[in-house]
């Protein structure tokens, strides 16, 4: 009995010391949901009353991200690398035809500048002085200078990019906003709201070089391809006038429809150099313009005002930010119809397609 009792403690010792020596079954490790995966392109959108730019996703055709770029943020254009992209910000308040200006609240002007943007870390890296109040600018080829709008004081600011340092301020018409190079980078057209002129500045001397008289408030400049032609919108005549860009004179005015009903704004042109695609502003509707003929050859109409405008990479889709419904509205130019419309921020006004540069860490 004693024998069996011993034997019988020592199996029950034996089973206790292997329970508290045995290693727990290790968890079923959790599996990551993977990033969903982004498009070949994305589409950036400037809002003017959220200090911010949406970034929407190509293939989902929604917002995925939202990068904080500072007060009033307008125009909006690539930088020379593909990887990062110009923004410029104003701390003056908004001042609309009509507006009594002395009503307005004082400018901000340590709000001023050109915000440069990581587009794959999706932040502002730095914000260039670039003069008072910048709406619009244009990068020379070489991406070494910056021309910008200054508005509220008549000039053209060319800054150079690796310093910051102002080179030059040449005057220009009064309230300048549209800024373009020309395809061979050697001539910058700059218009004028309030003279209803361009202003022809050369990119080697620095100068203004030649005042061309277009329509009344003429707002954005587009080139052909082979920067034989120019199209200045011209917002209170509703006509985009046609510009022989050579010897920088007036060929004719494209009329789109009544003059202070169609607001032309904003002109782009197709890649193959065939249409010139415009927004009218509150007159709804985006115009197409064939460039053989030089003539309206259609229209769609996206939202209430659509101001900035932008083509997909291969052609297919047109994107307009349409501020007072806060949408970006998604084009087919195939079936010149609408397909989608996408919430974005506050105030949408400048539009930017970039090829895909994924954010850190993605």
């Amino acid at each position: 009995m004693k024998t069996s009792y011993l034997a019988a403690a020592a199996s029950a010792l034996a089973c206790l010391m292997m329970s508290c020596s045995t290693t727990p079954a290790p968890e079923t490790a959790k599996q990551e949901t993977p990033a969903p995966k982004r498009g070949a392109y994305a589409i950036y959108v400037t809002n003017e009353n959220g200090g911010d730019v949406s970034v929407i996703d190509s293939d989902s055709l929604s917002v995925v991200s939202t990068i904080q770029v500072g007060k009033r943020p307008r125009g909006i254009h690539a930088g020379p690398d593909g990887r990062t992209f110009f923004v410029a910000l104003s701390g003056s308040p908004p001042a609309p035809p009509g507006v009594d200006e002395s009503t307005l609240p004082p400018p901000d002007k340590s709000a001023d500048g050109i915000g440069v943007v990581d587009a794959g870390q999706e932040k502002v890296m730095r914000v260039i002085k670039s003069g008072s109040d910048p709406e619009e600018f244009a990068l020379s080829l070489d991406g070494k200078l910056l021309f910008v709008s200054n508005e509220d004081d008549g000039r053209v600011s060319i800054t150079d990019l690796a310093t910051g340092a102002l080179i030059e301020a040449p005057k220009v018409g009064d309230e300048p906003e549209g800024v373009s190079l020309t395809p061979d980078g050697k001539l910058v057209y700059v218009t004028s709201e309030d003279e209803g002129t361009v202003t022809v500045v050369d990119v080697a001397s620095r100068k203004s070089i030649r005042t061309i008289k277009v329509g009344r408030r003429p707002r954005s400049v587009a080139f052909l391809p082979d920067g034989s032609h120019a199209y200045v919108t011209s917002e209170n005549d509703g006509v985009v006038t046609l510009v022989d860009a050579v010897k920088h004179r007036v060929l004719r005015q494209i009329r789109l429809g009544e003059a202070g009903k169609i607001k032309p704004m904003k002109a782009i042109v197709s890649k193959n150099g065939a249409h010139v695609y415009v927004s009218s502003g509150r007159g709804k509707n985006v115009y197409i313009i064939d460039t053989k003929t030089n003539e309206p050859v259609g229209s769609i109409e996206v939202g209430k005002r659509p101001w900035g405008i932008a083509l997909s990479p291969d052609g297919k889709r047109l994107f307009a930010a349409d501020g007072p419904s806060n949408e970006v509205v998604v084009v087919d130019l195939e079936t010149r119809a609408v397909v989608k419309r996408i919430p974005a921020g506050q105030g949408p006004w400048g539009v930017l397609v970039l090829e895909r540069v994924n954010p850190a860490g993605a």
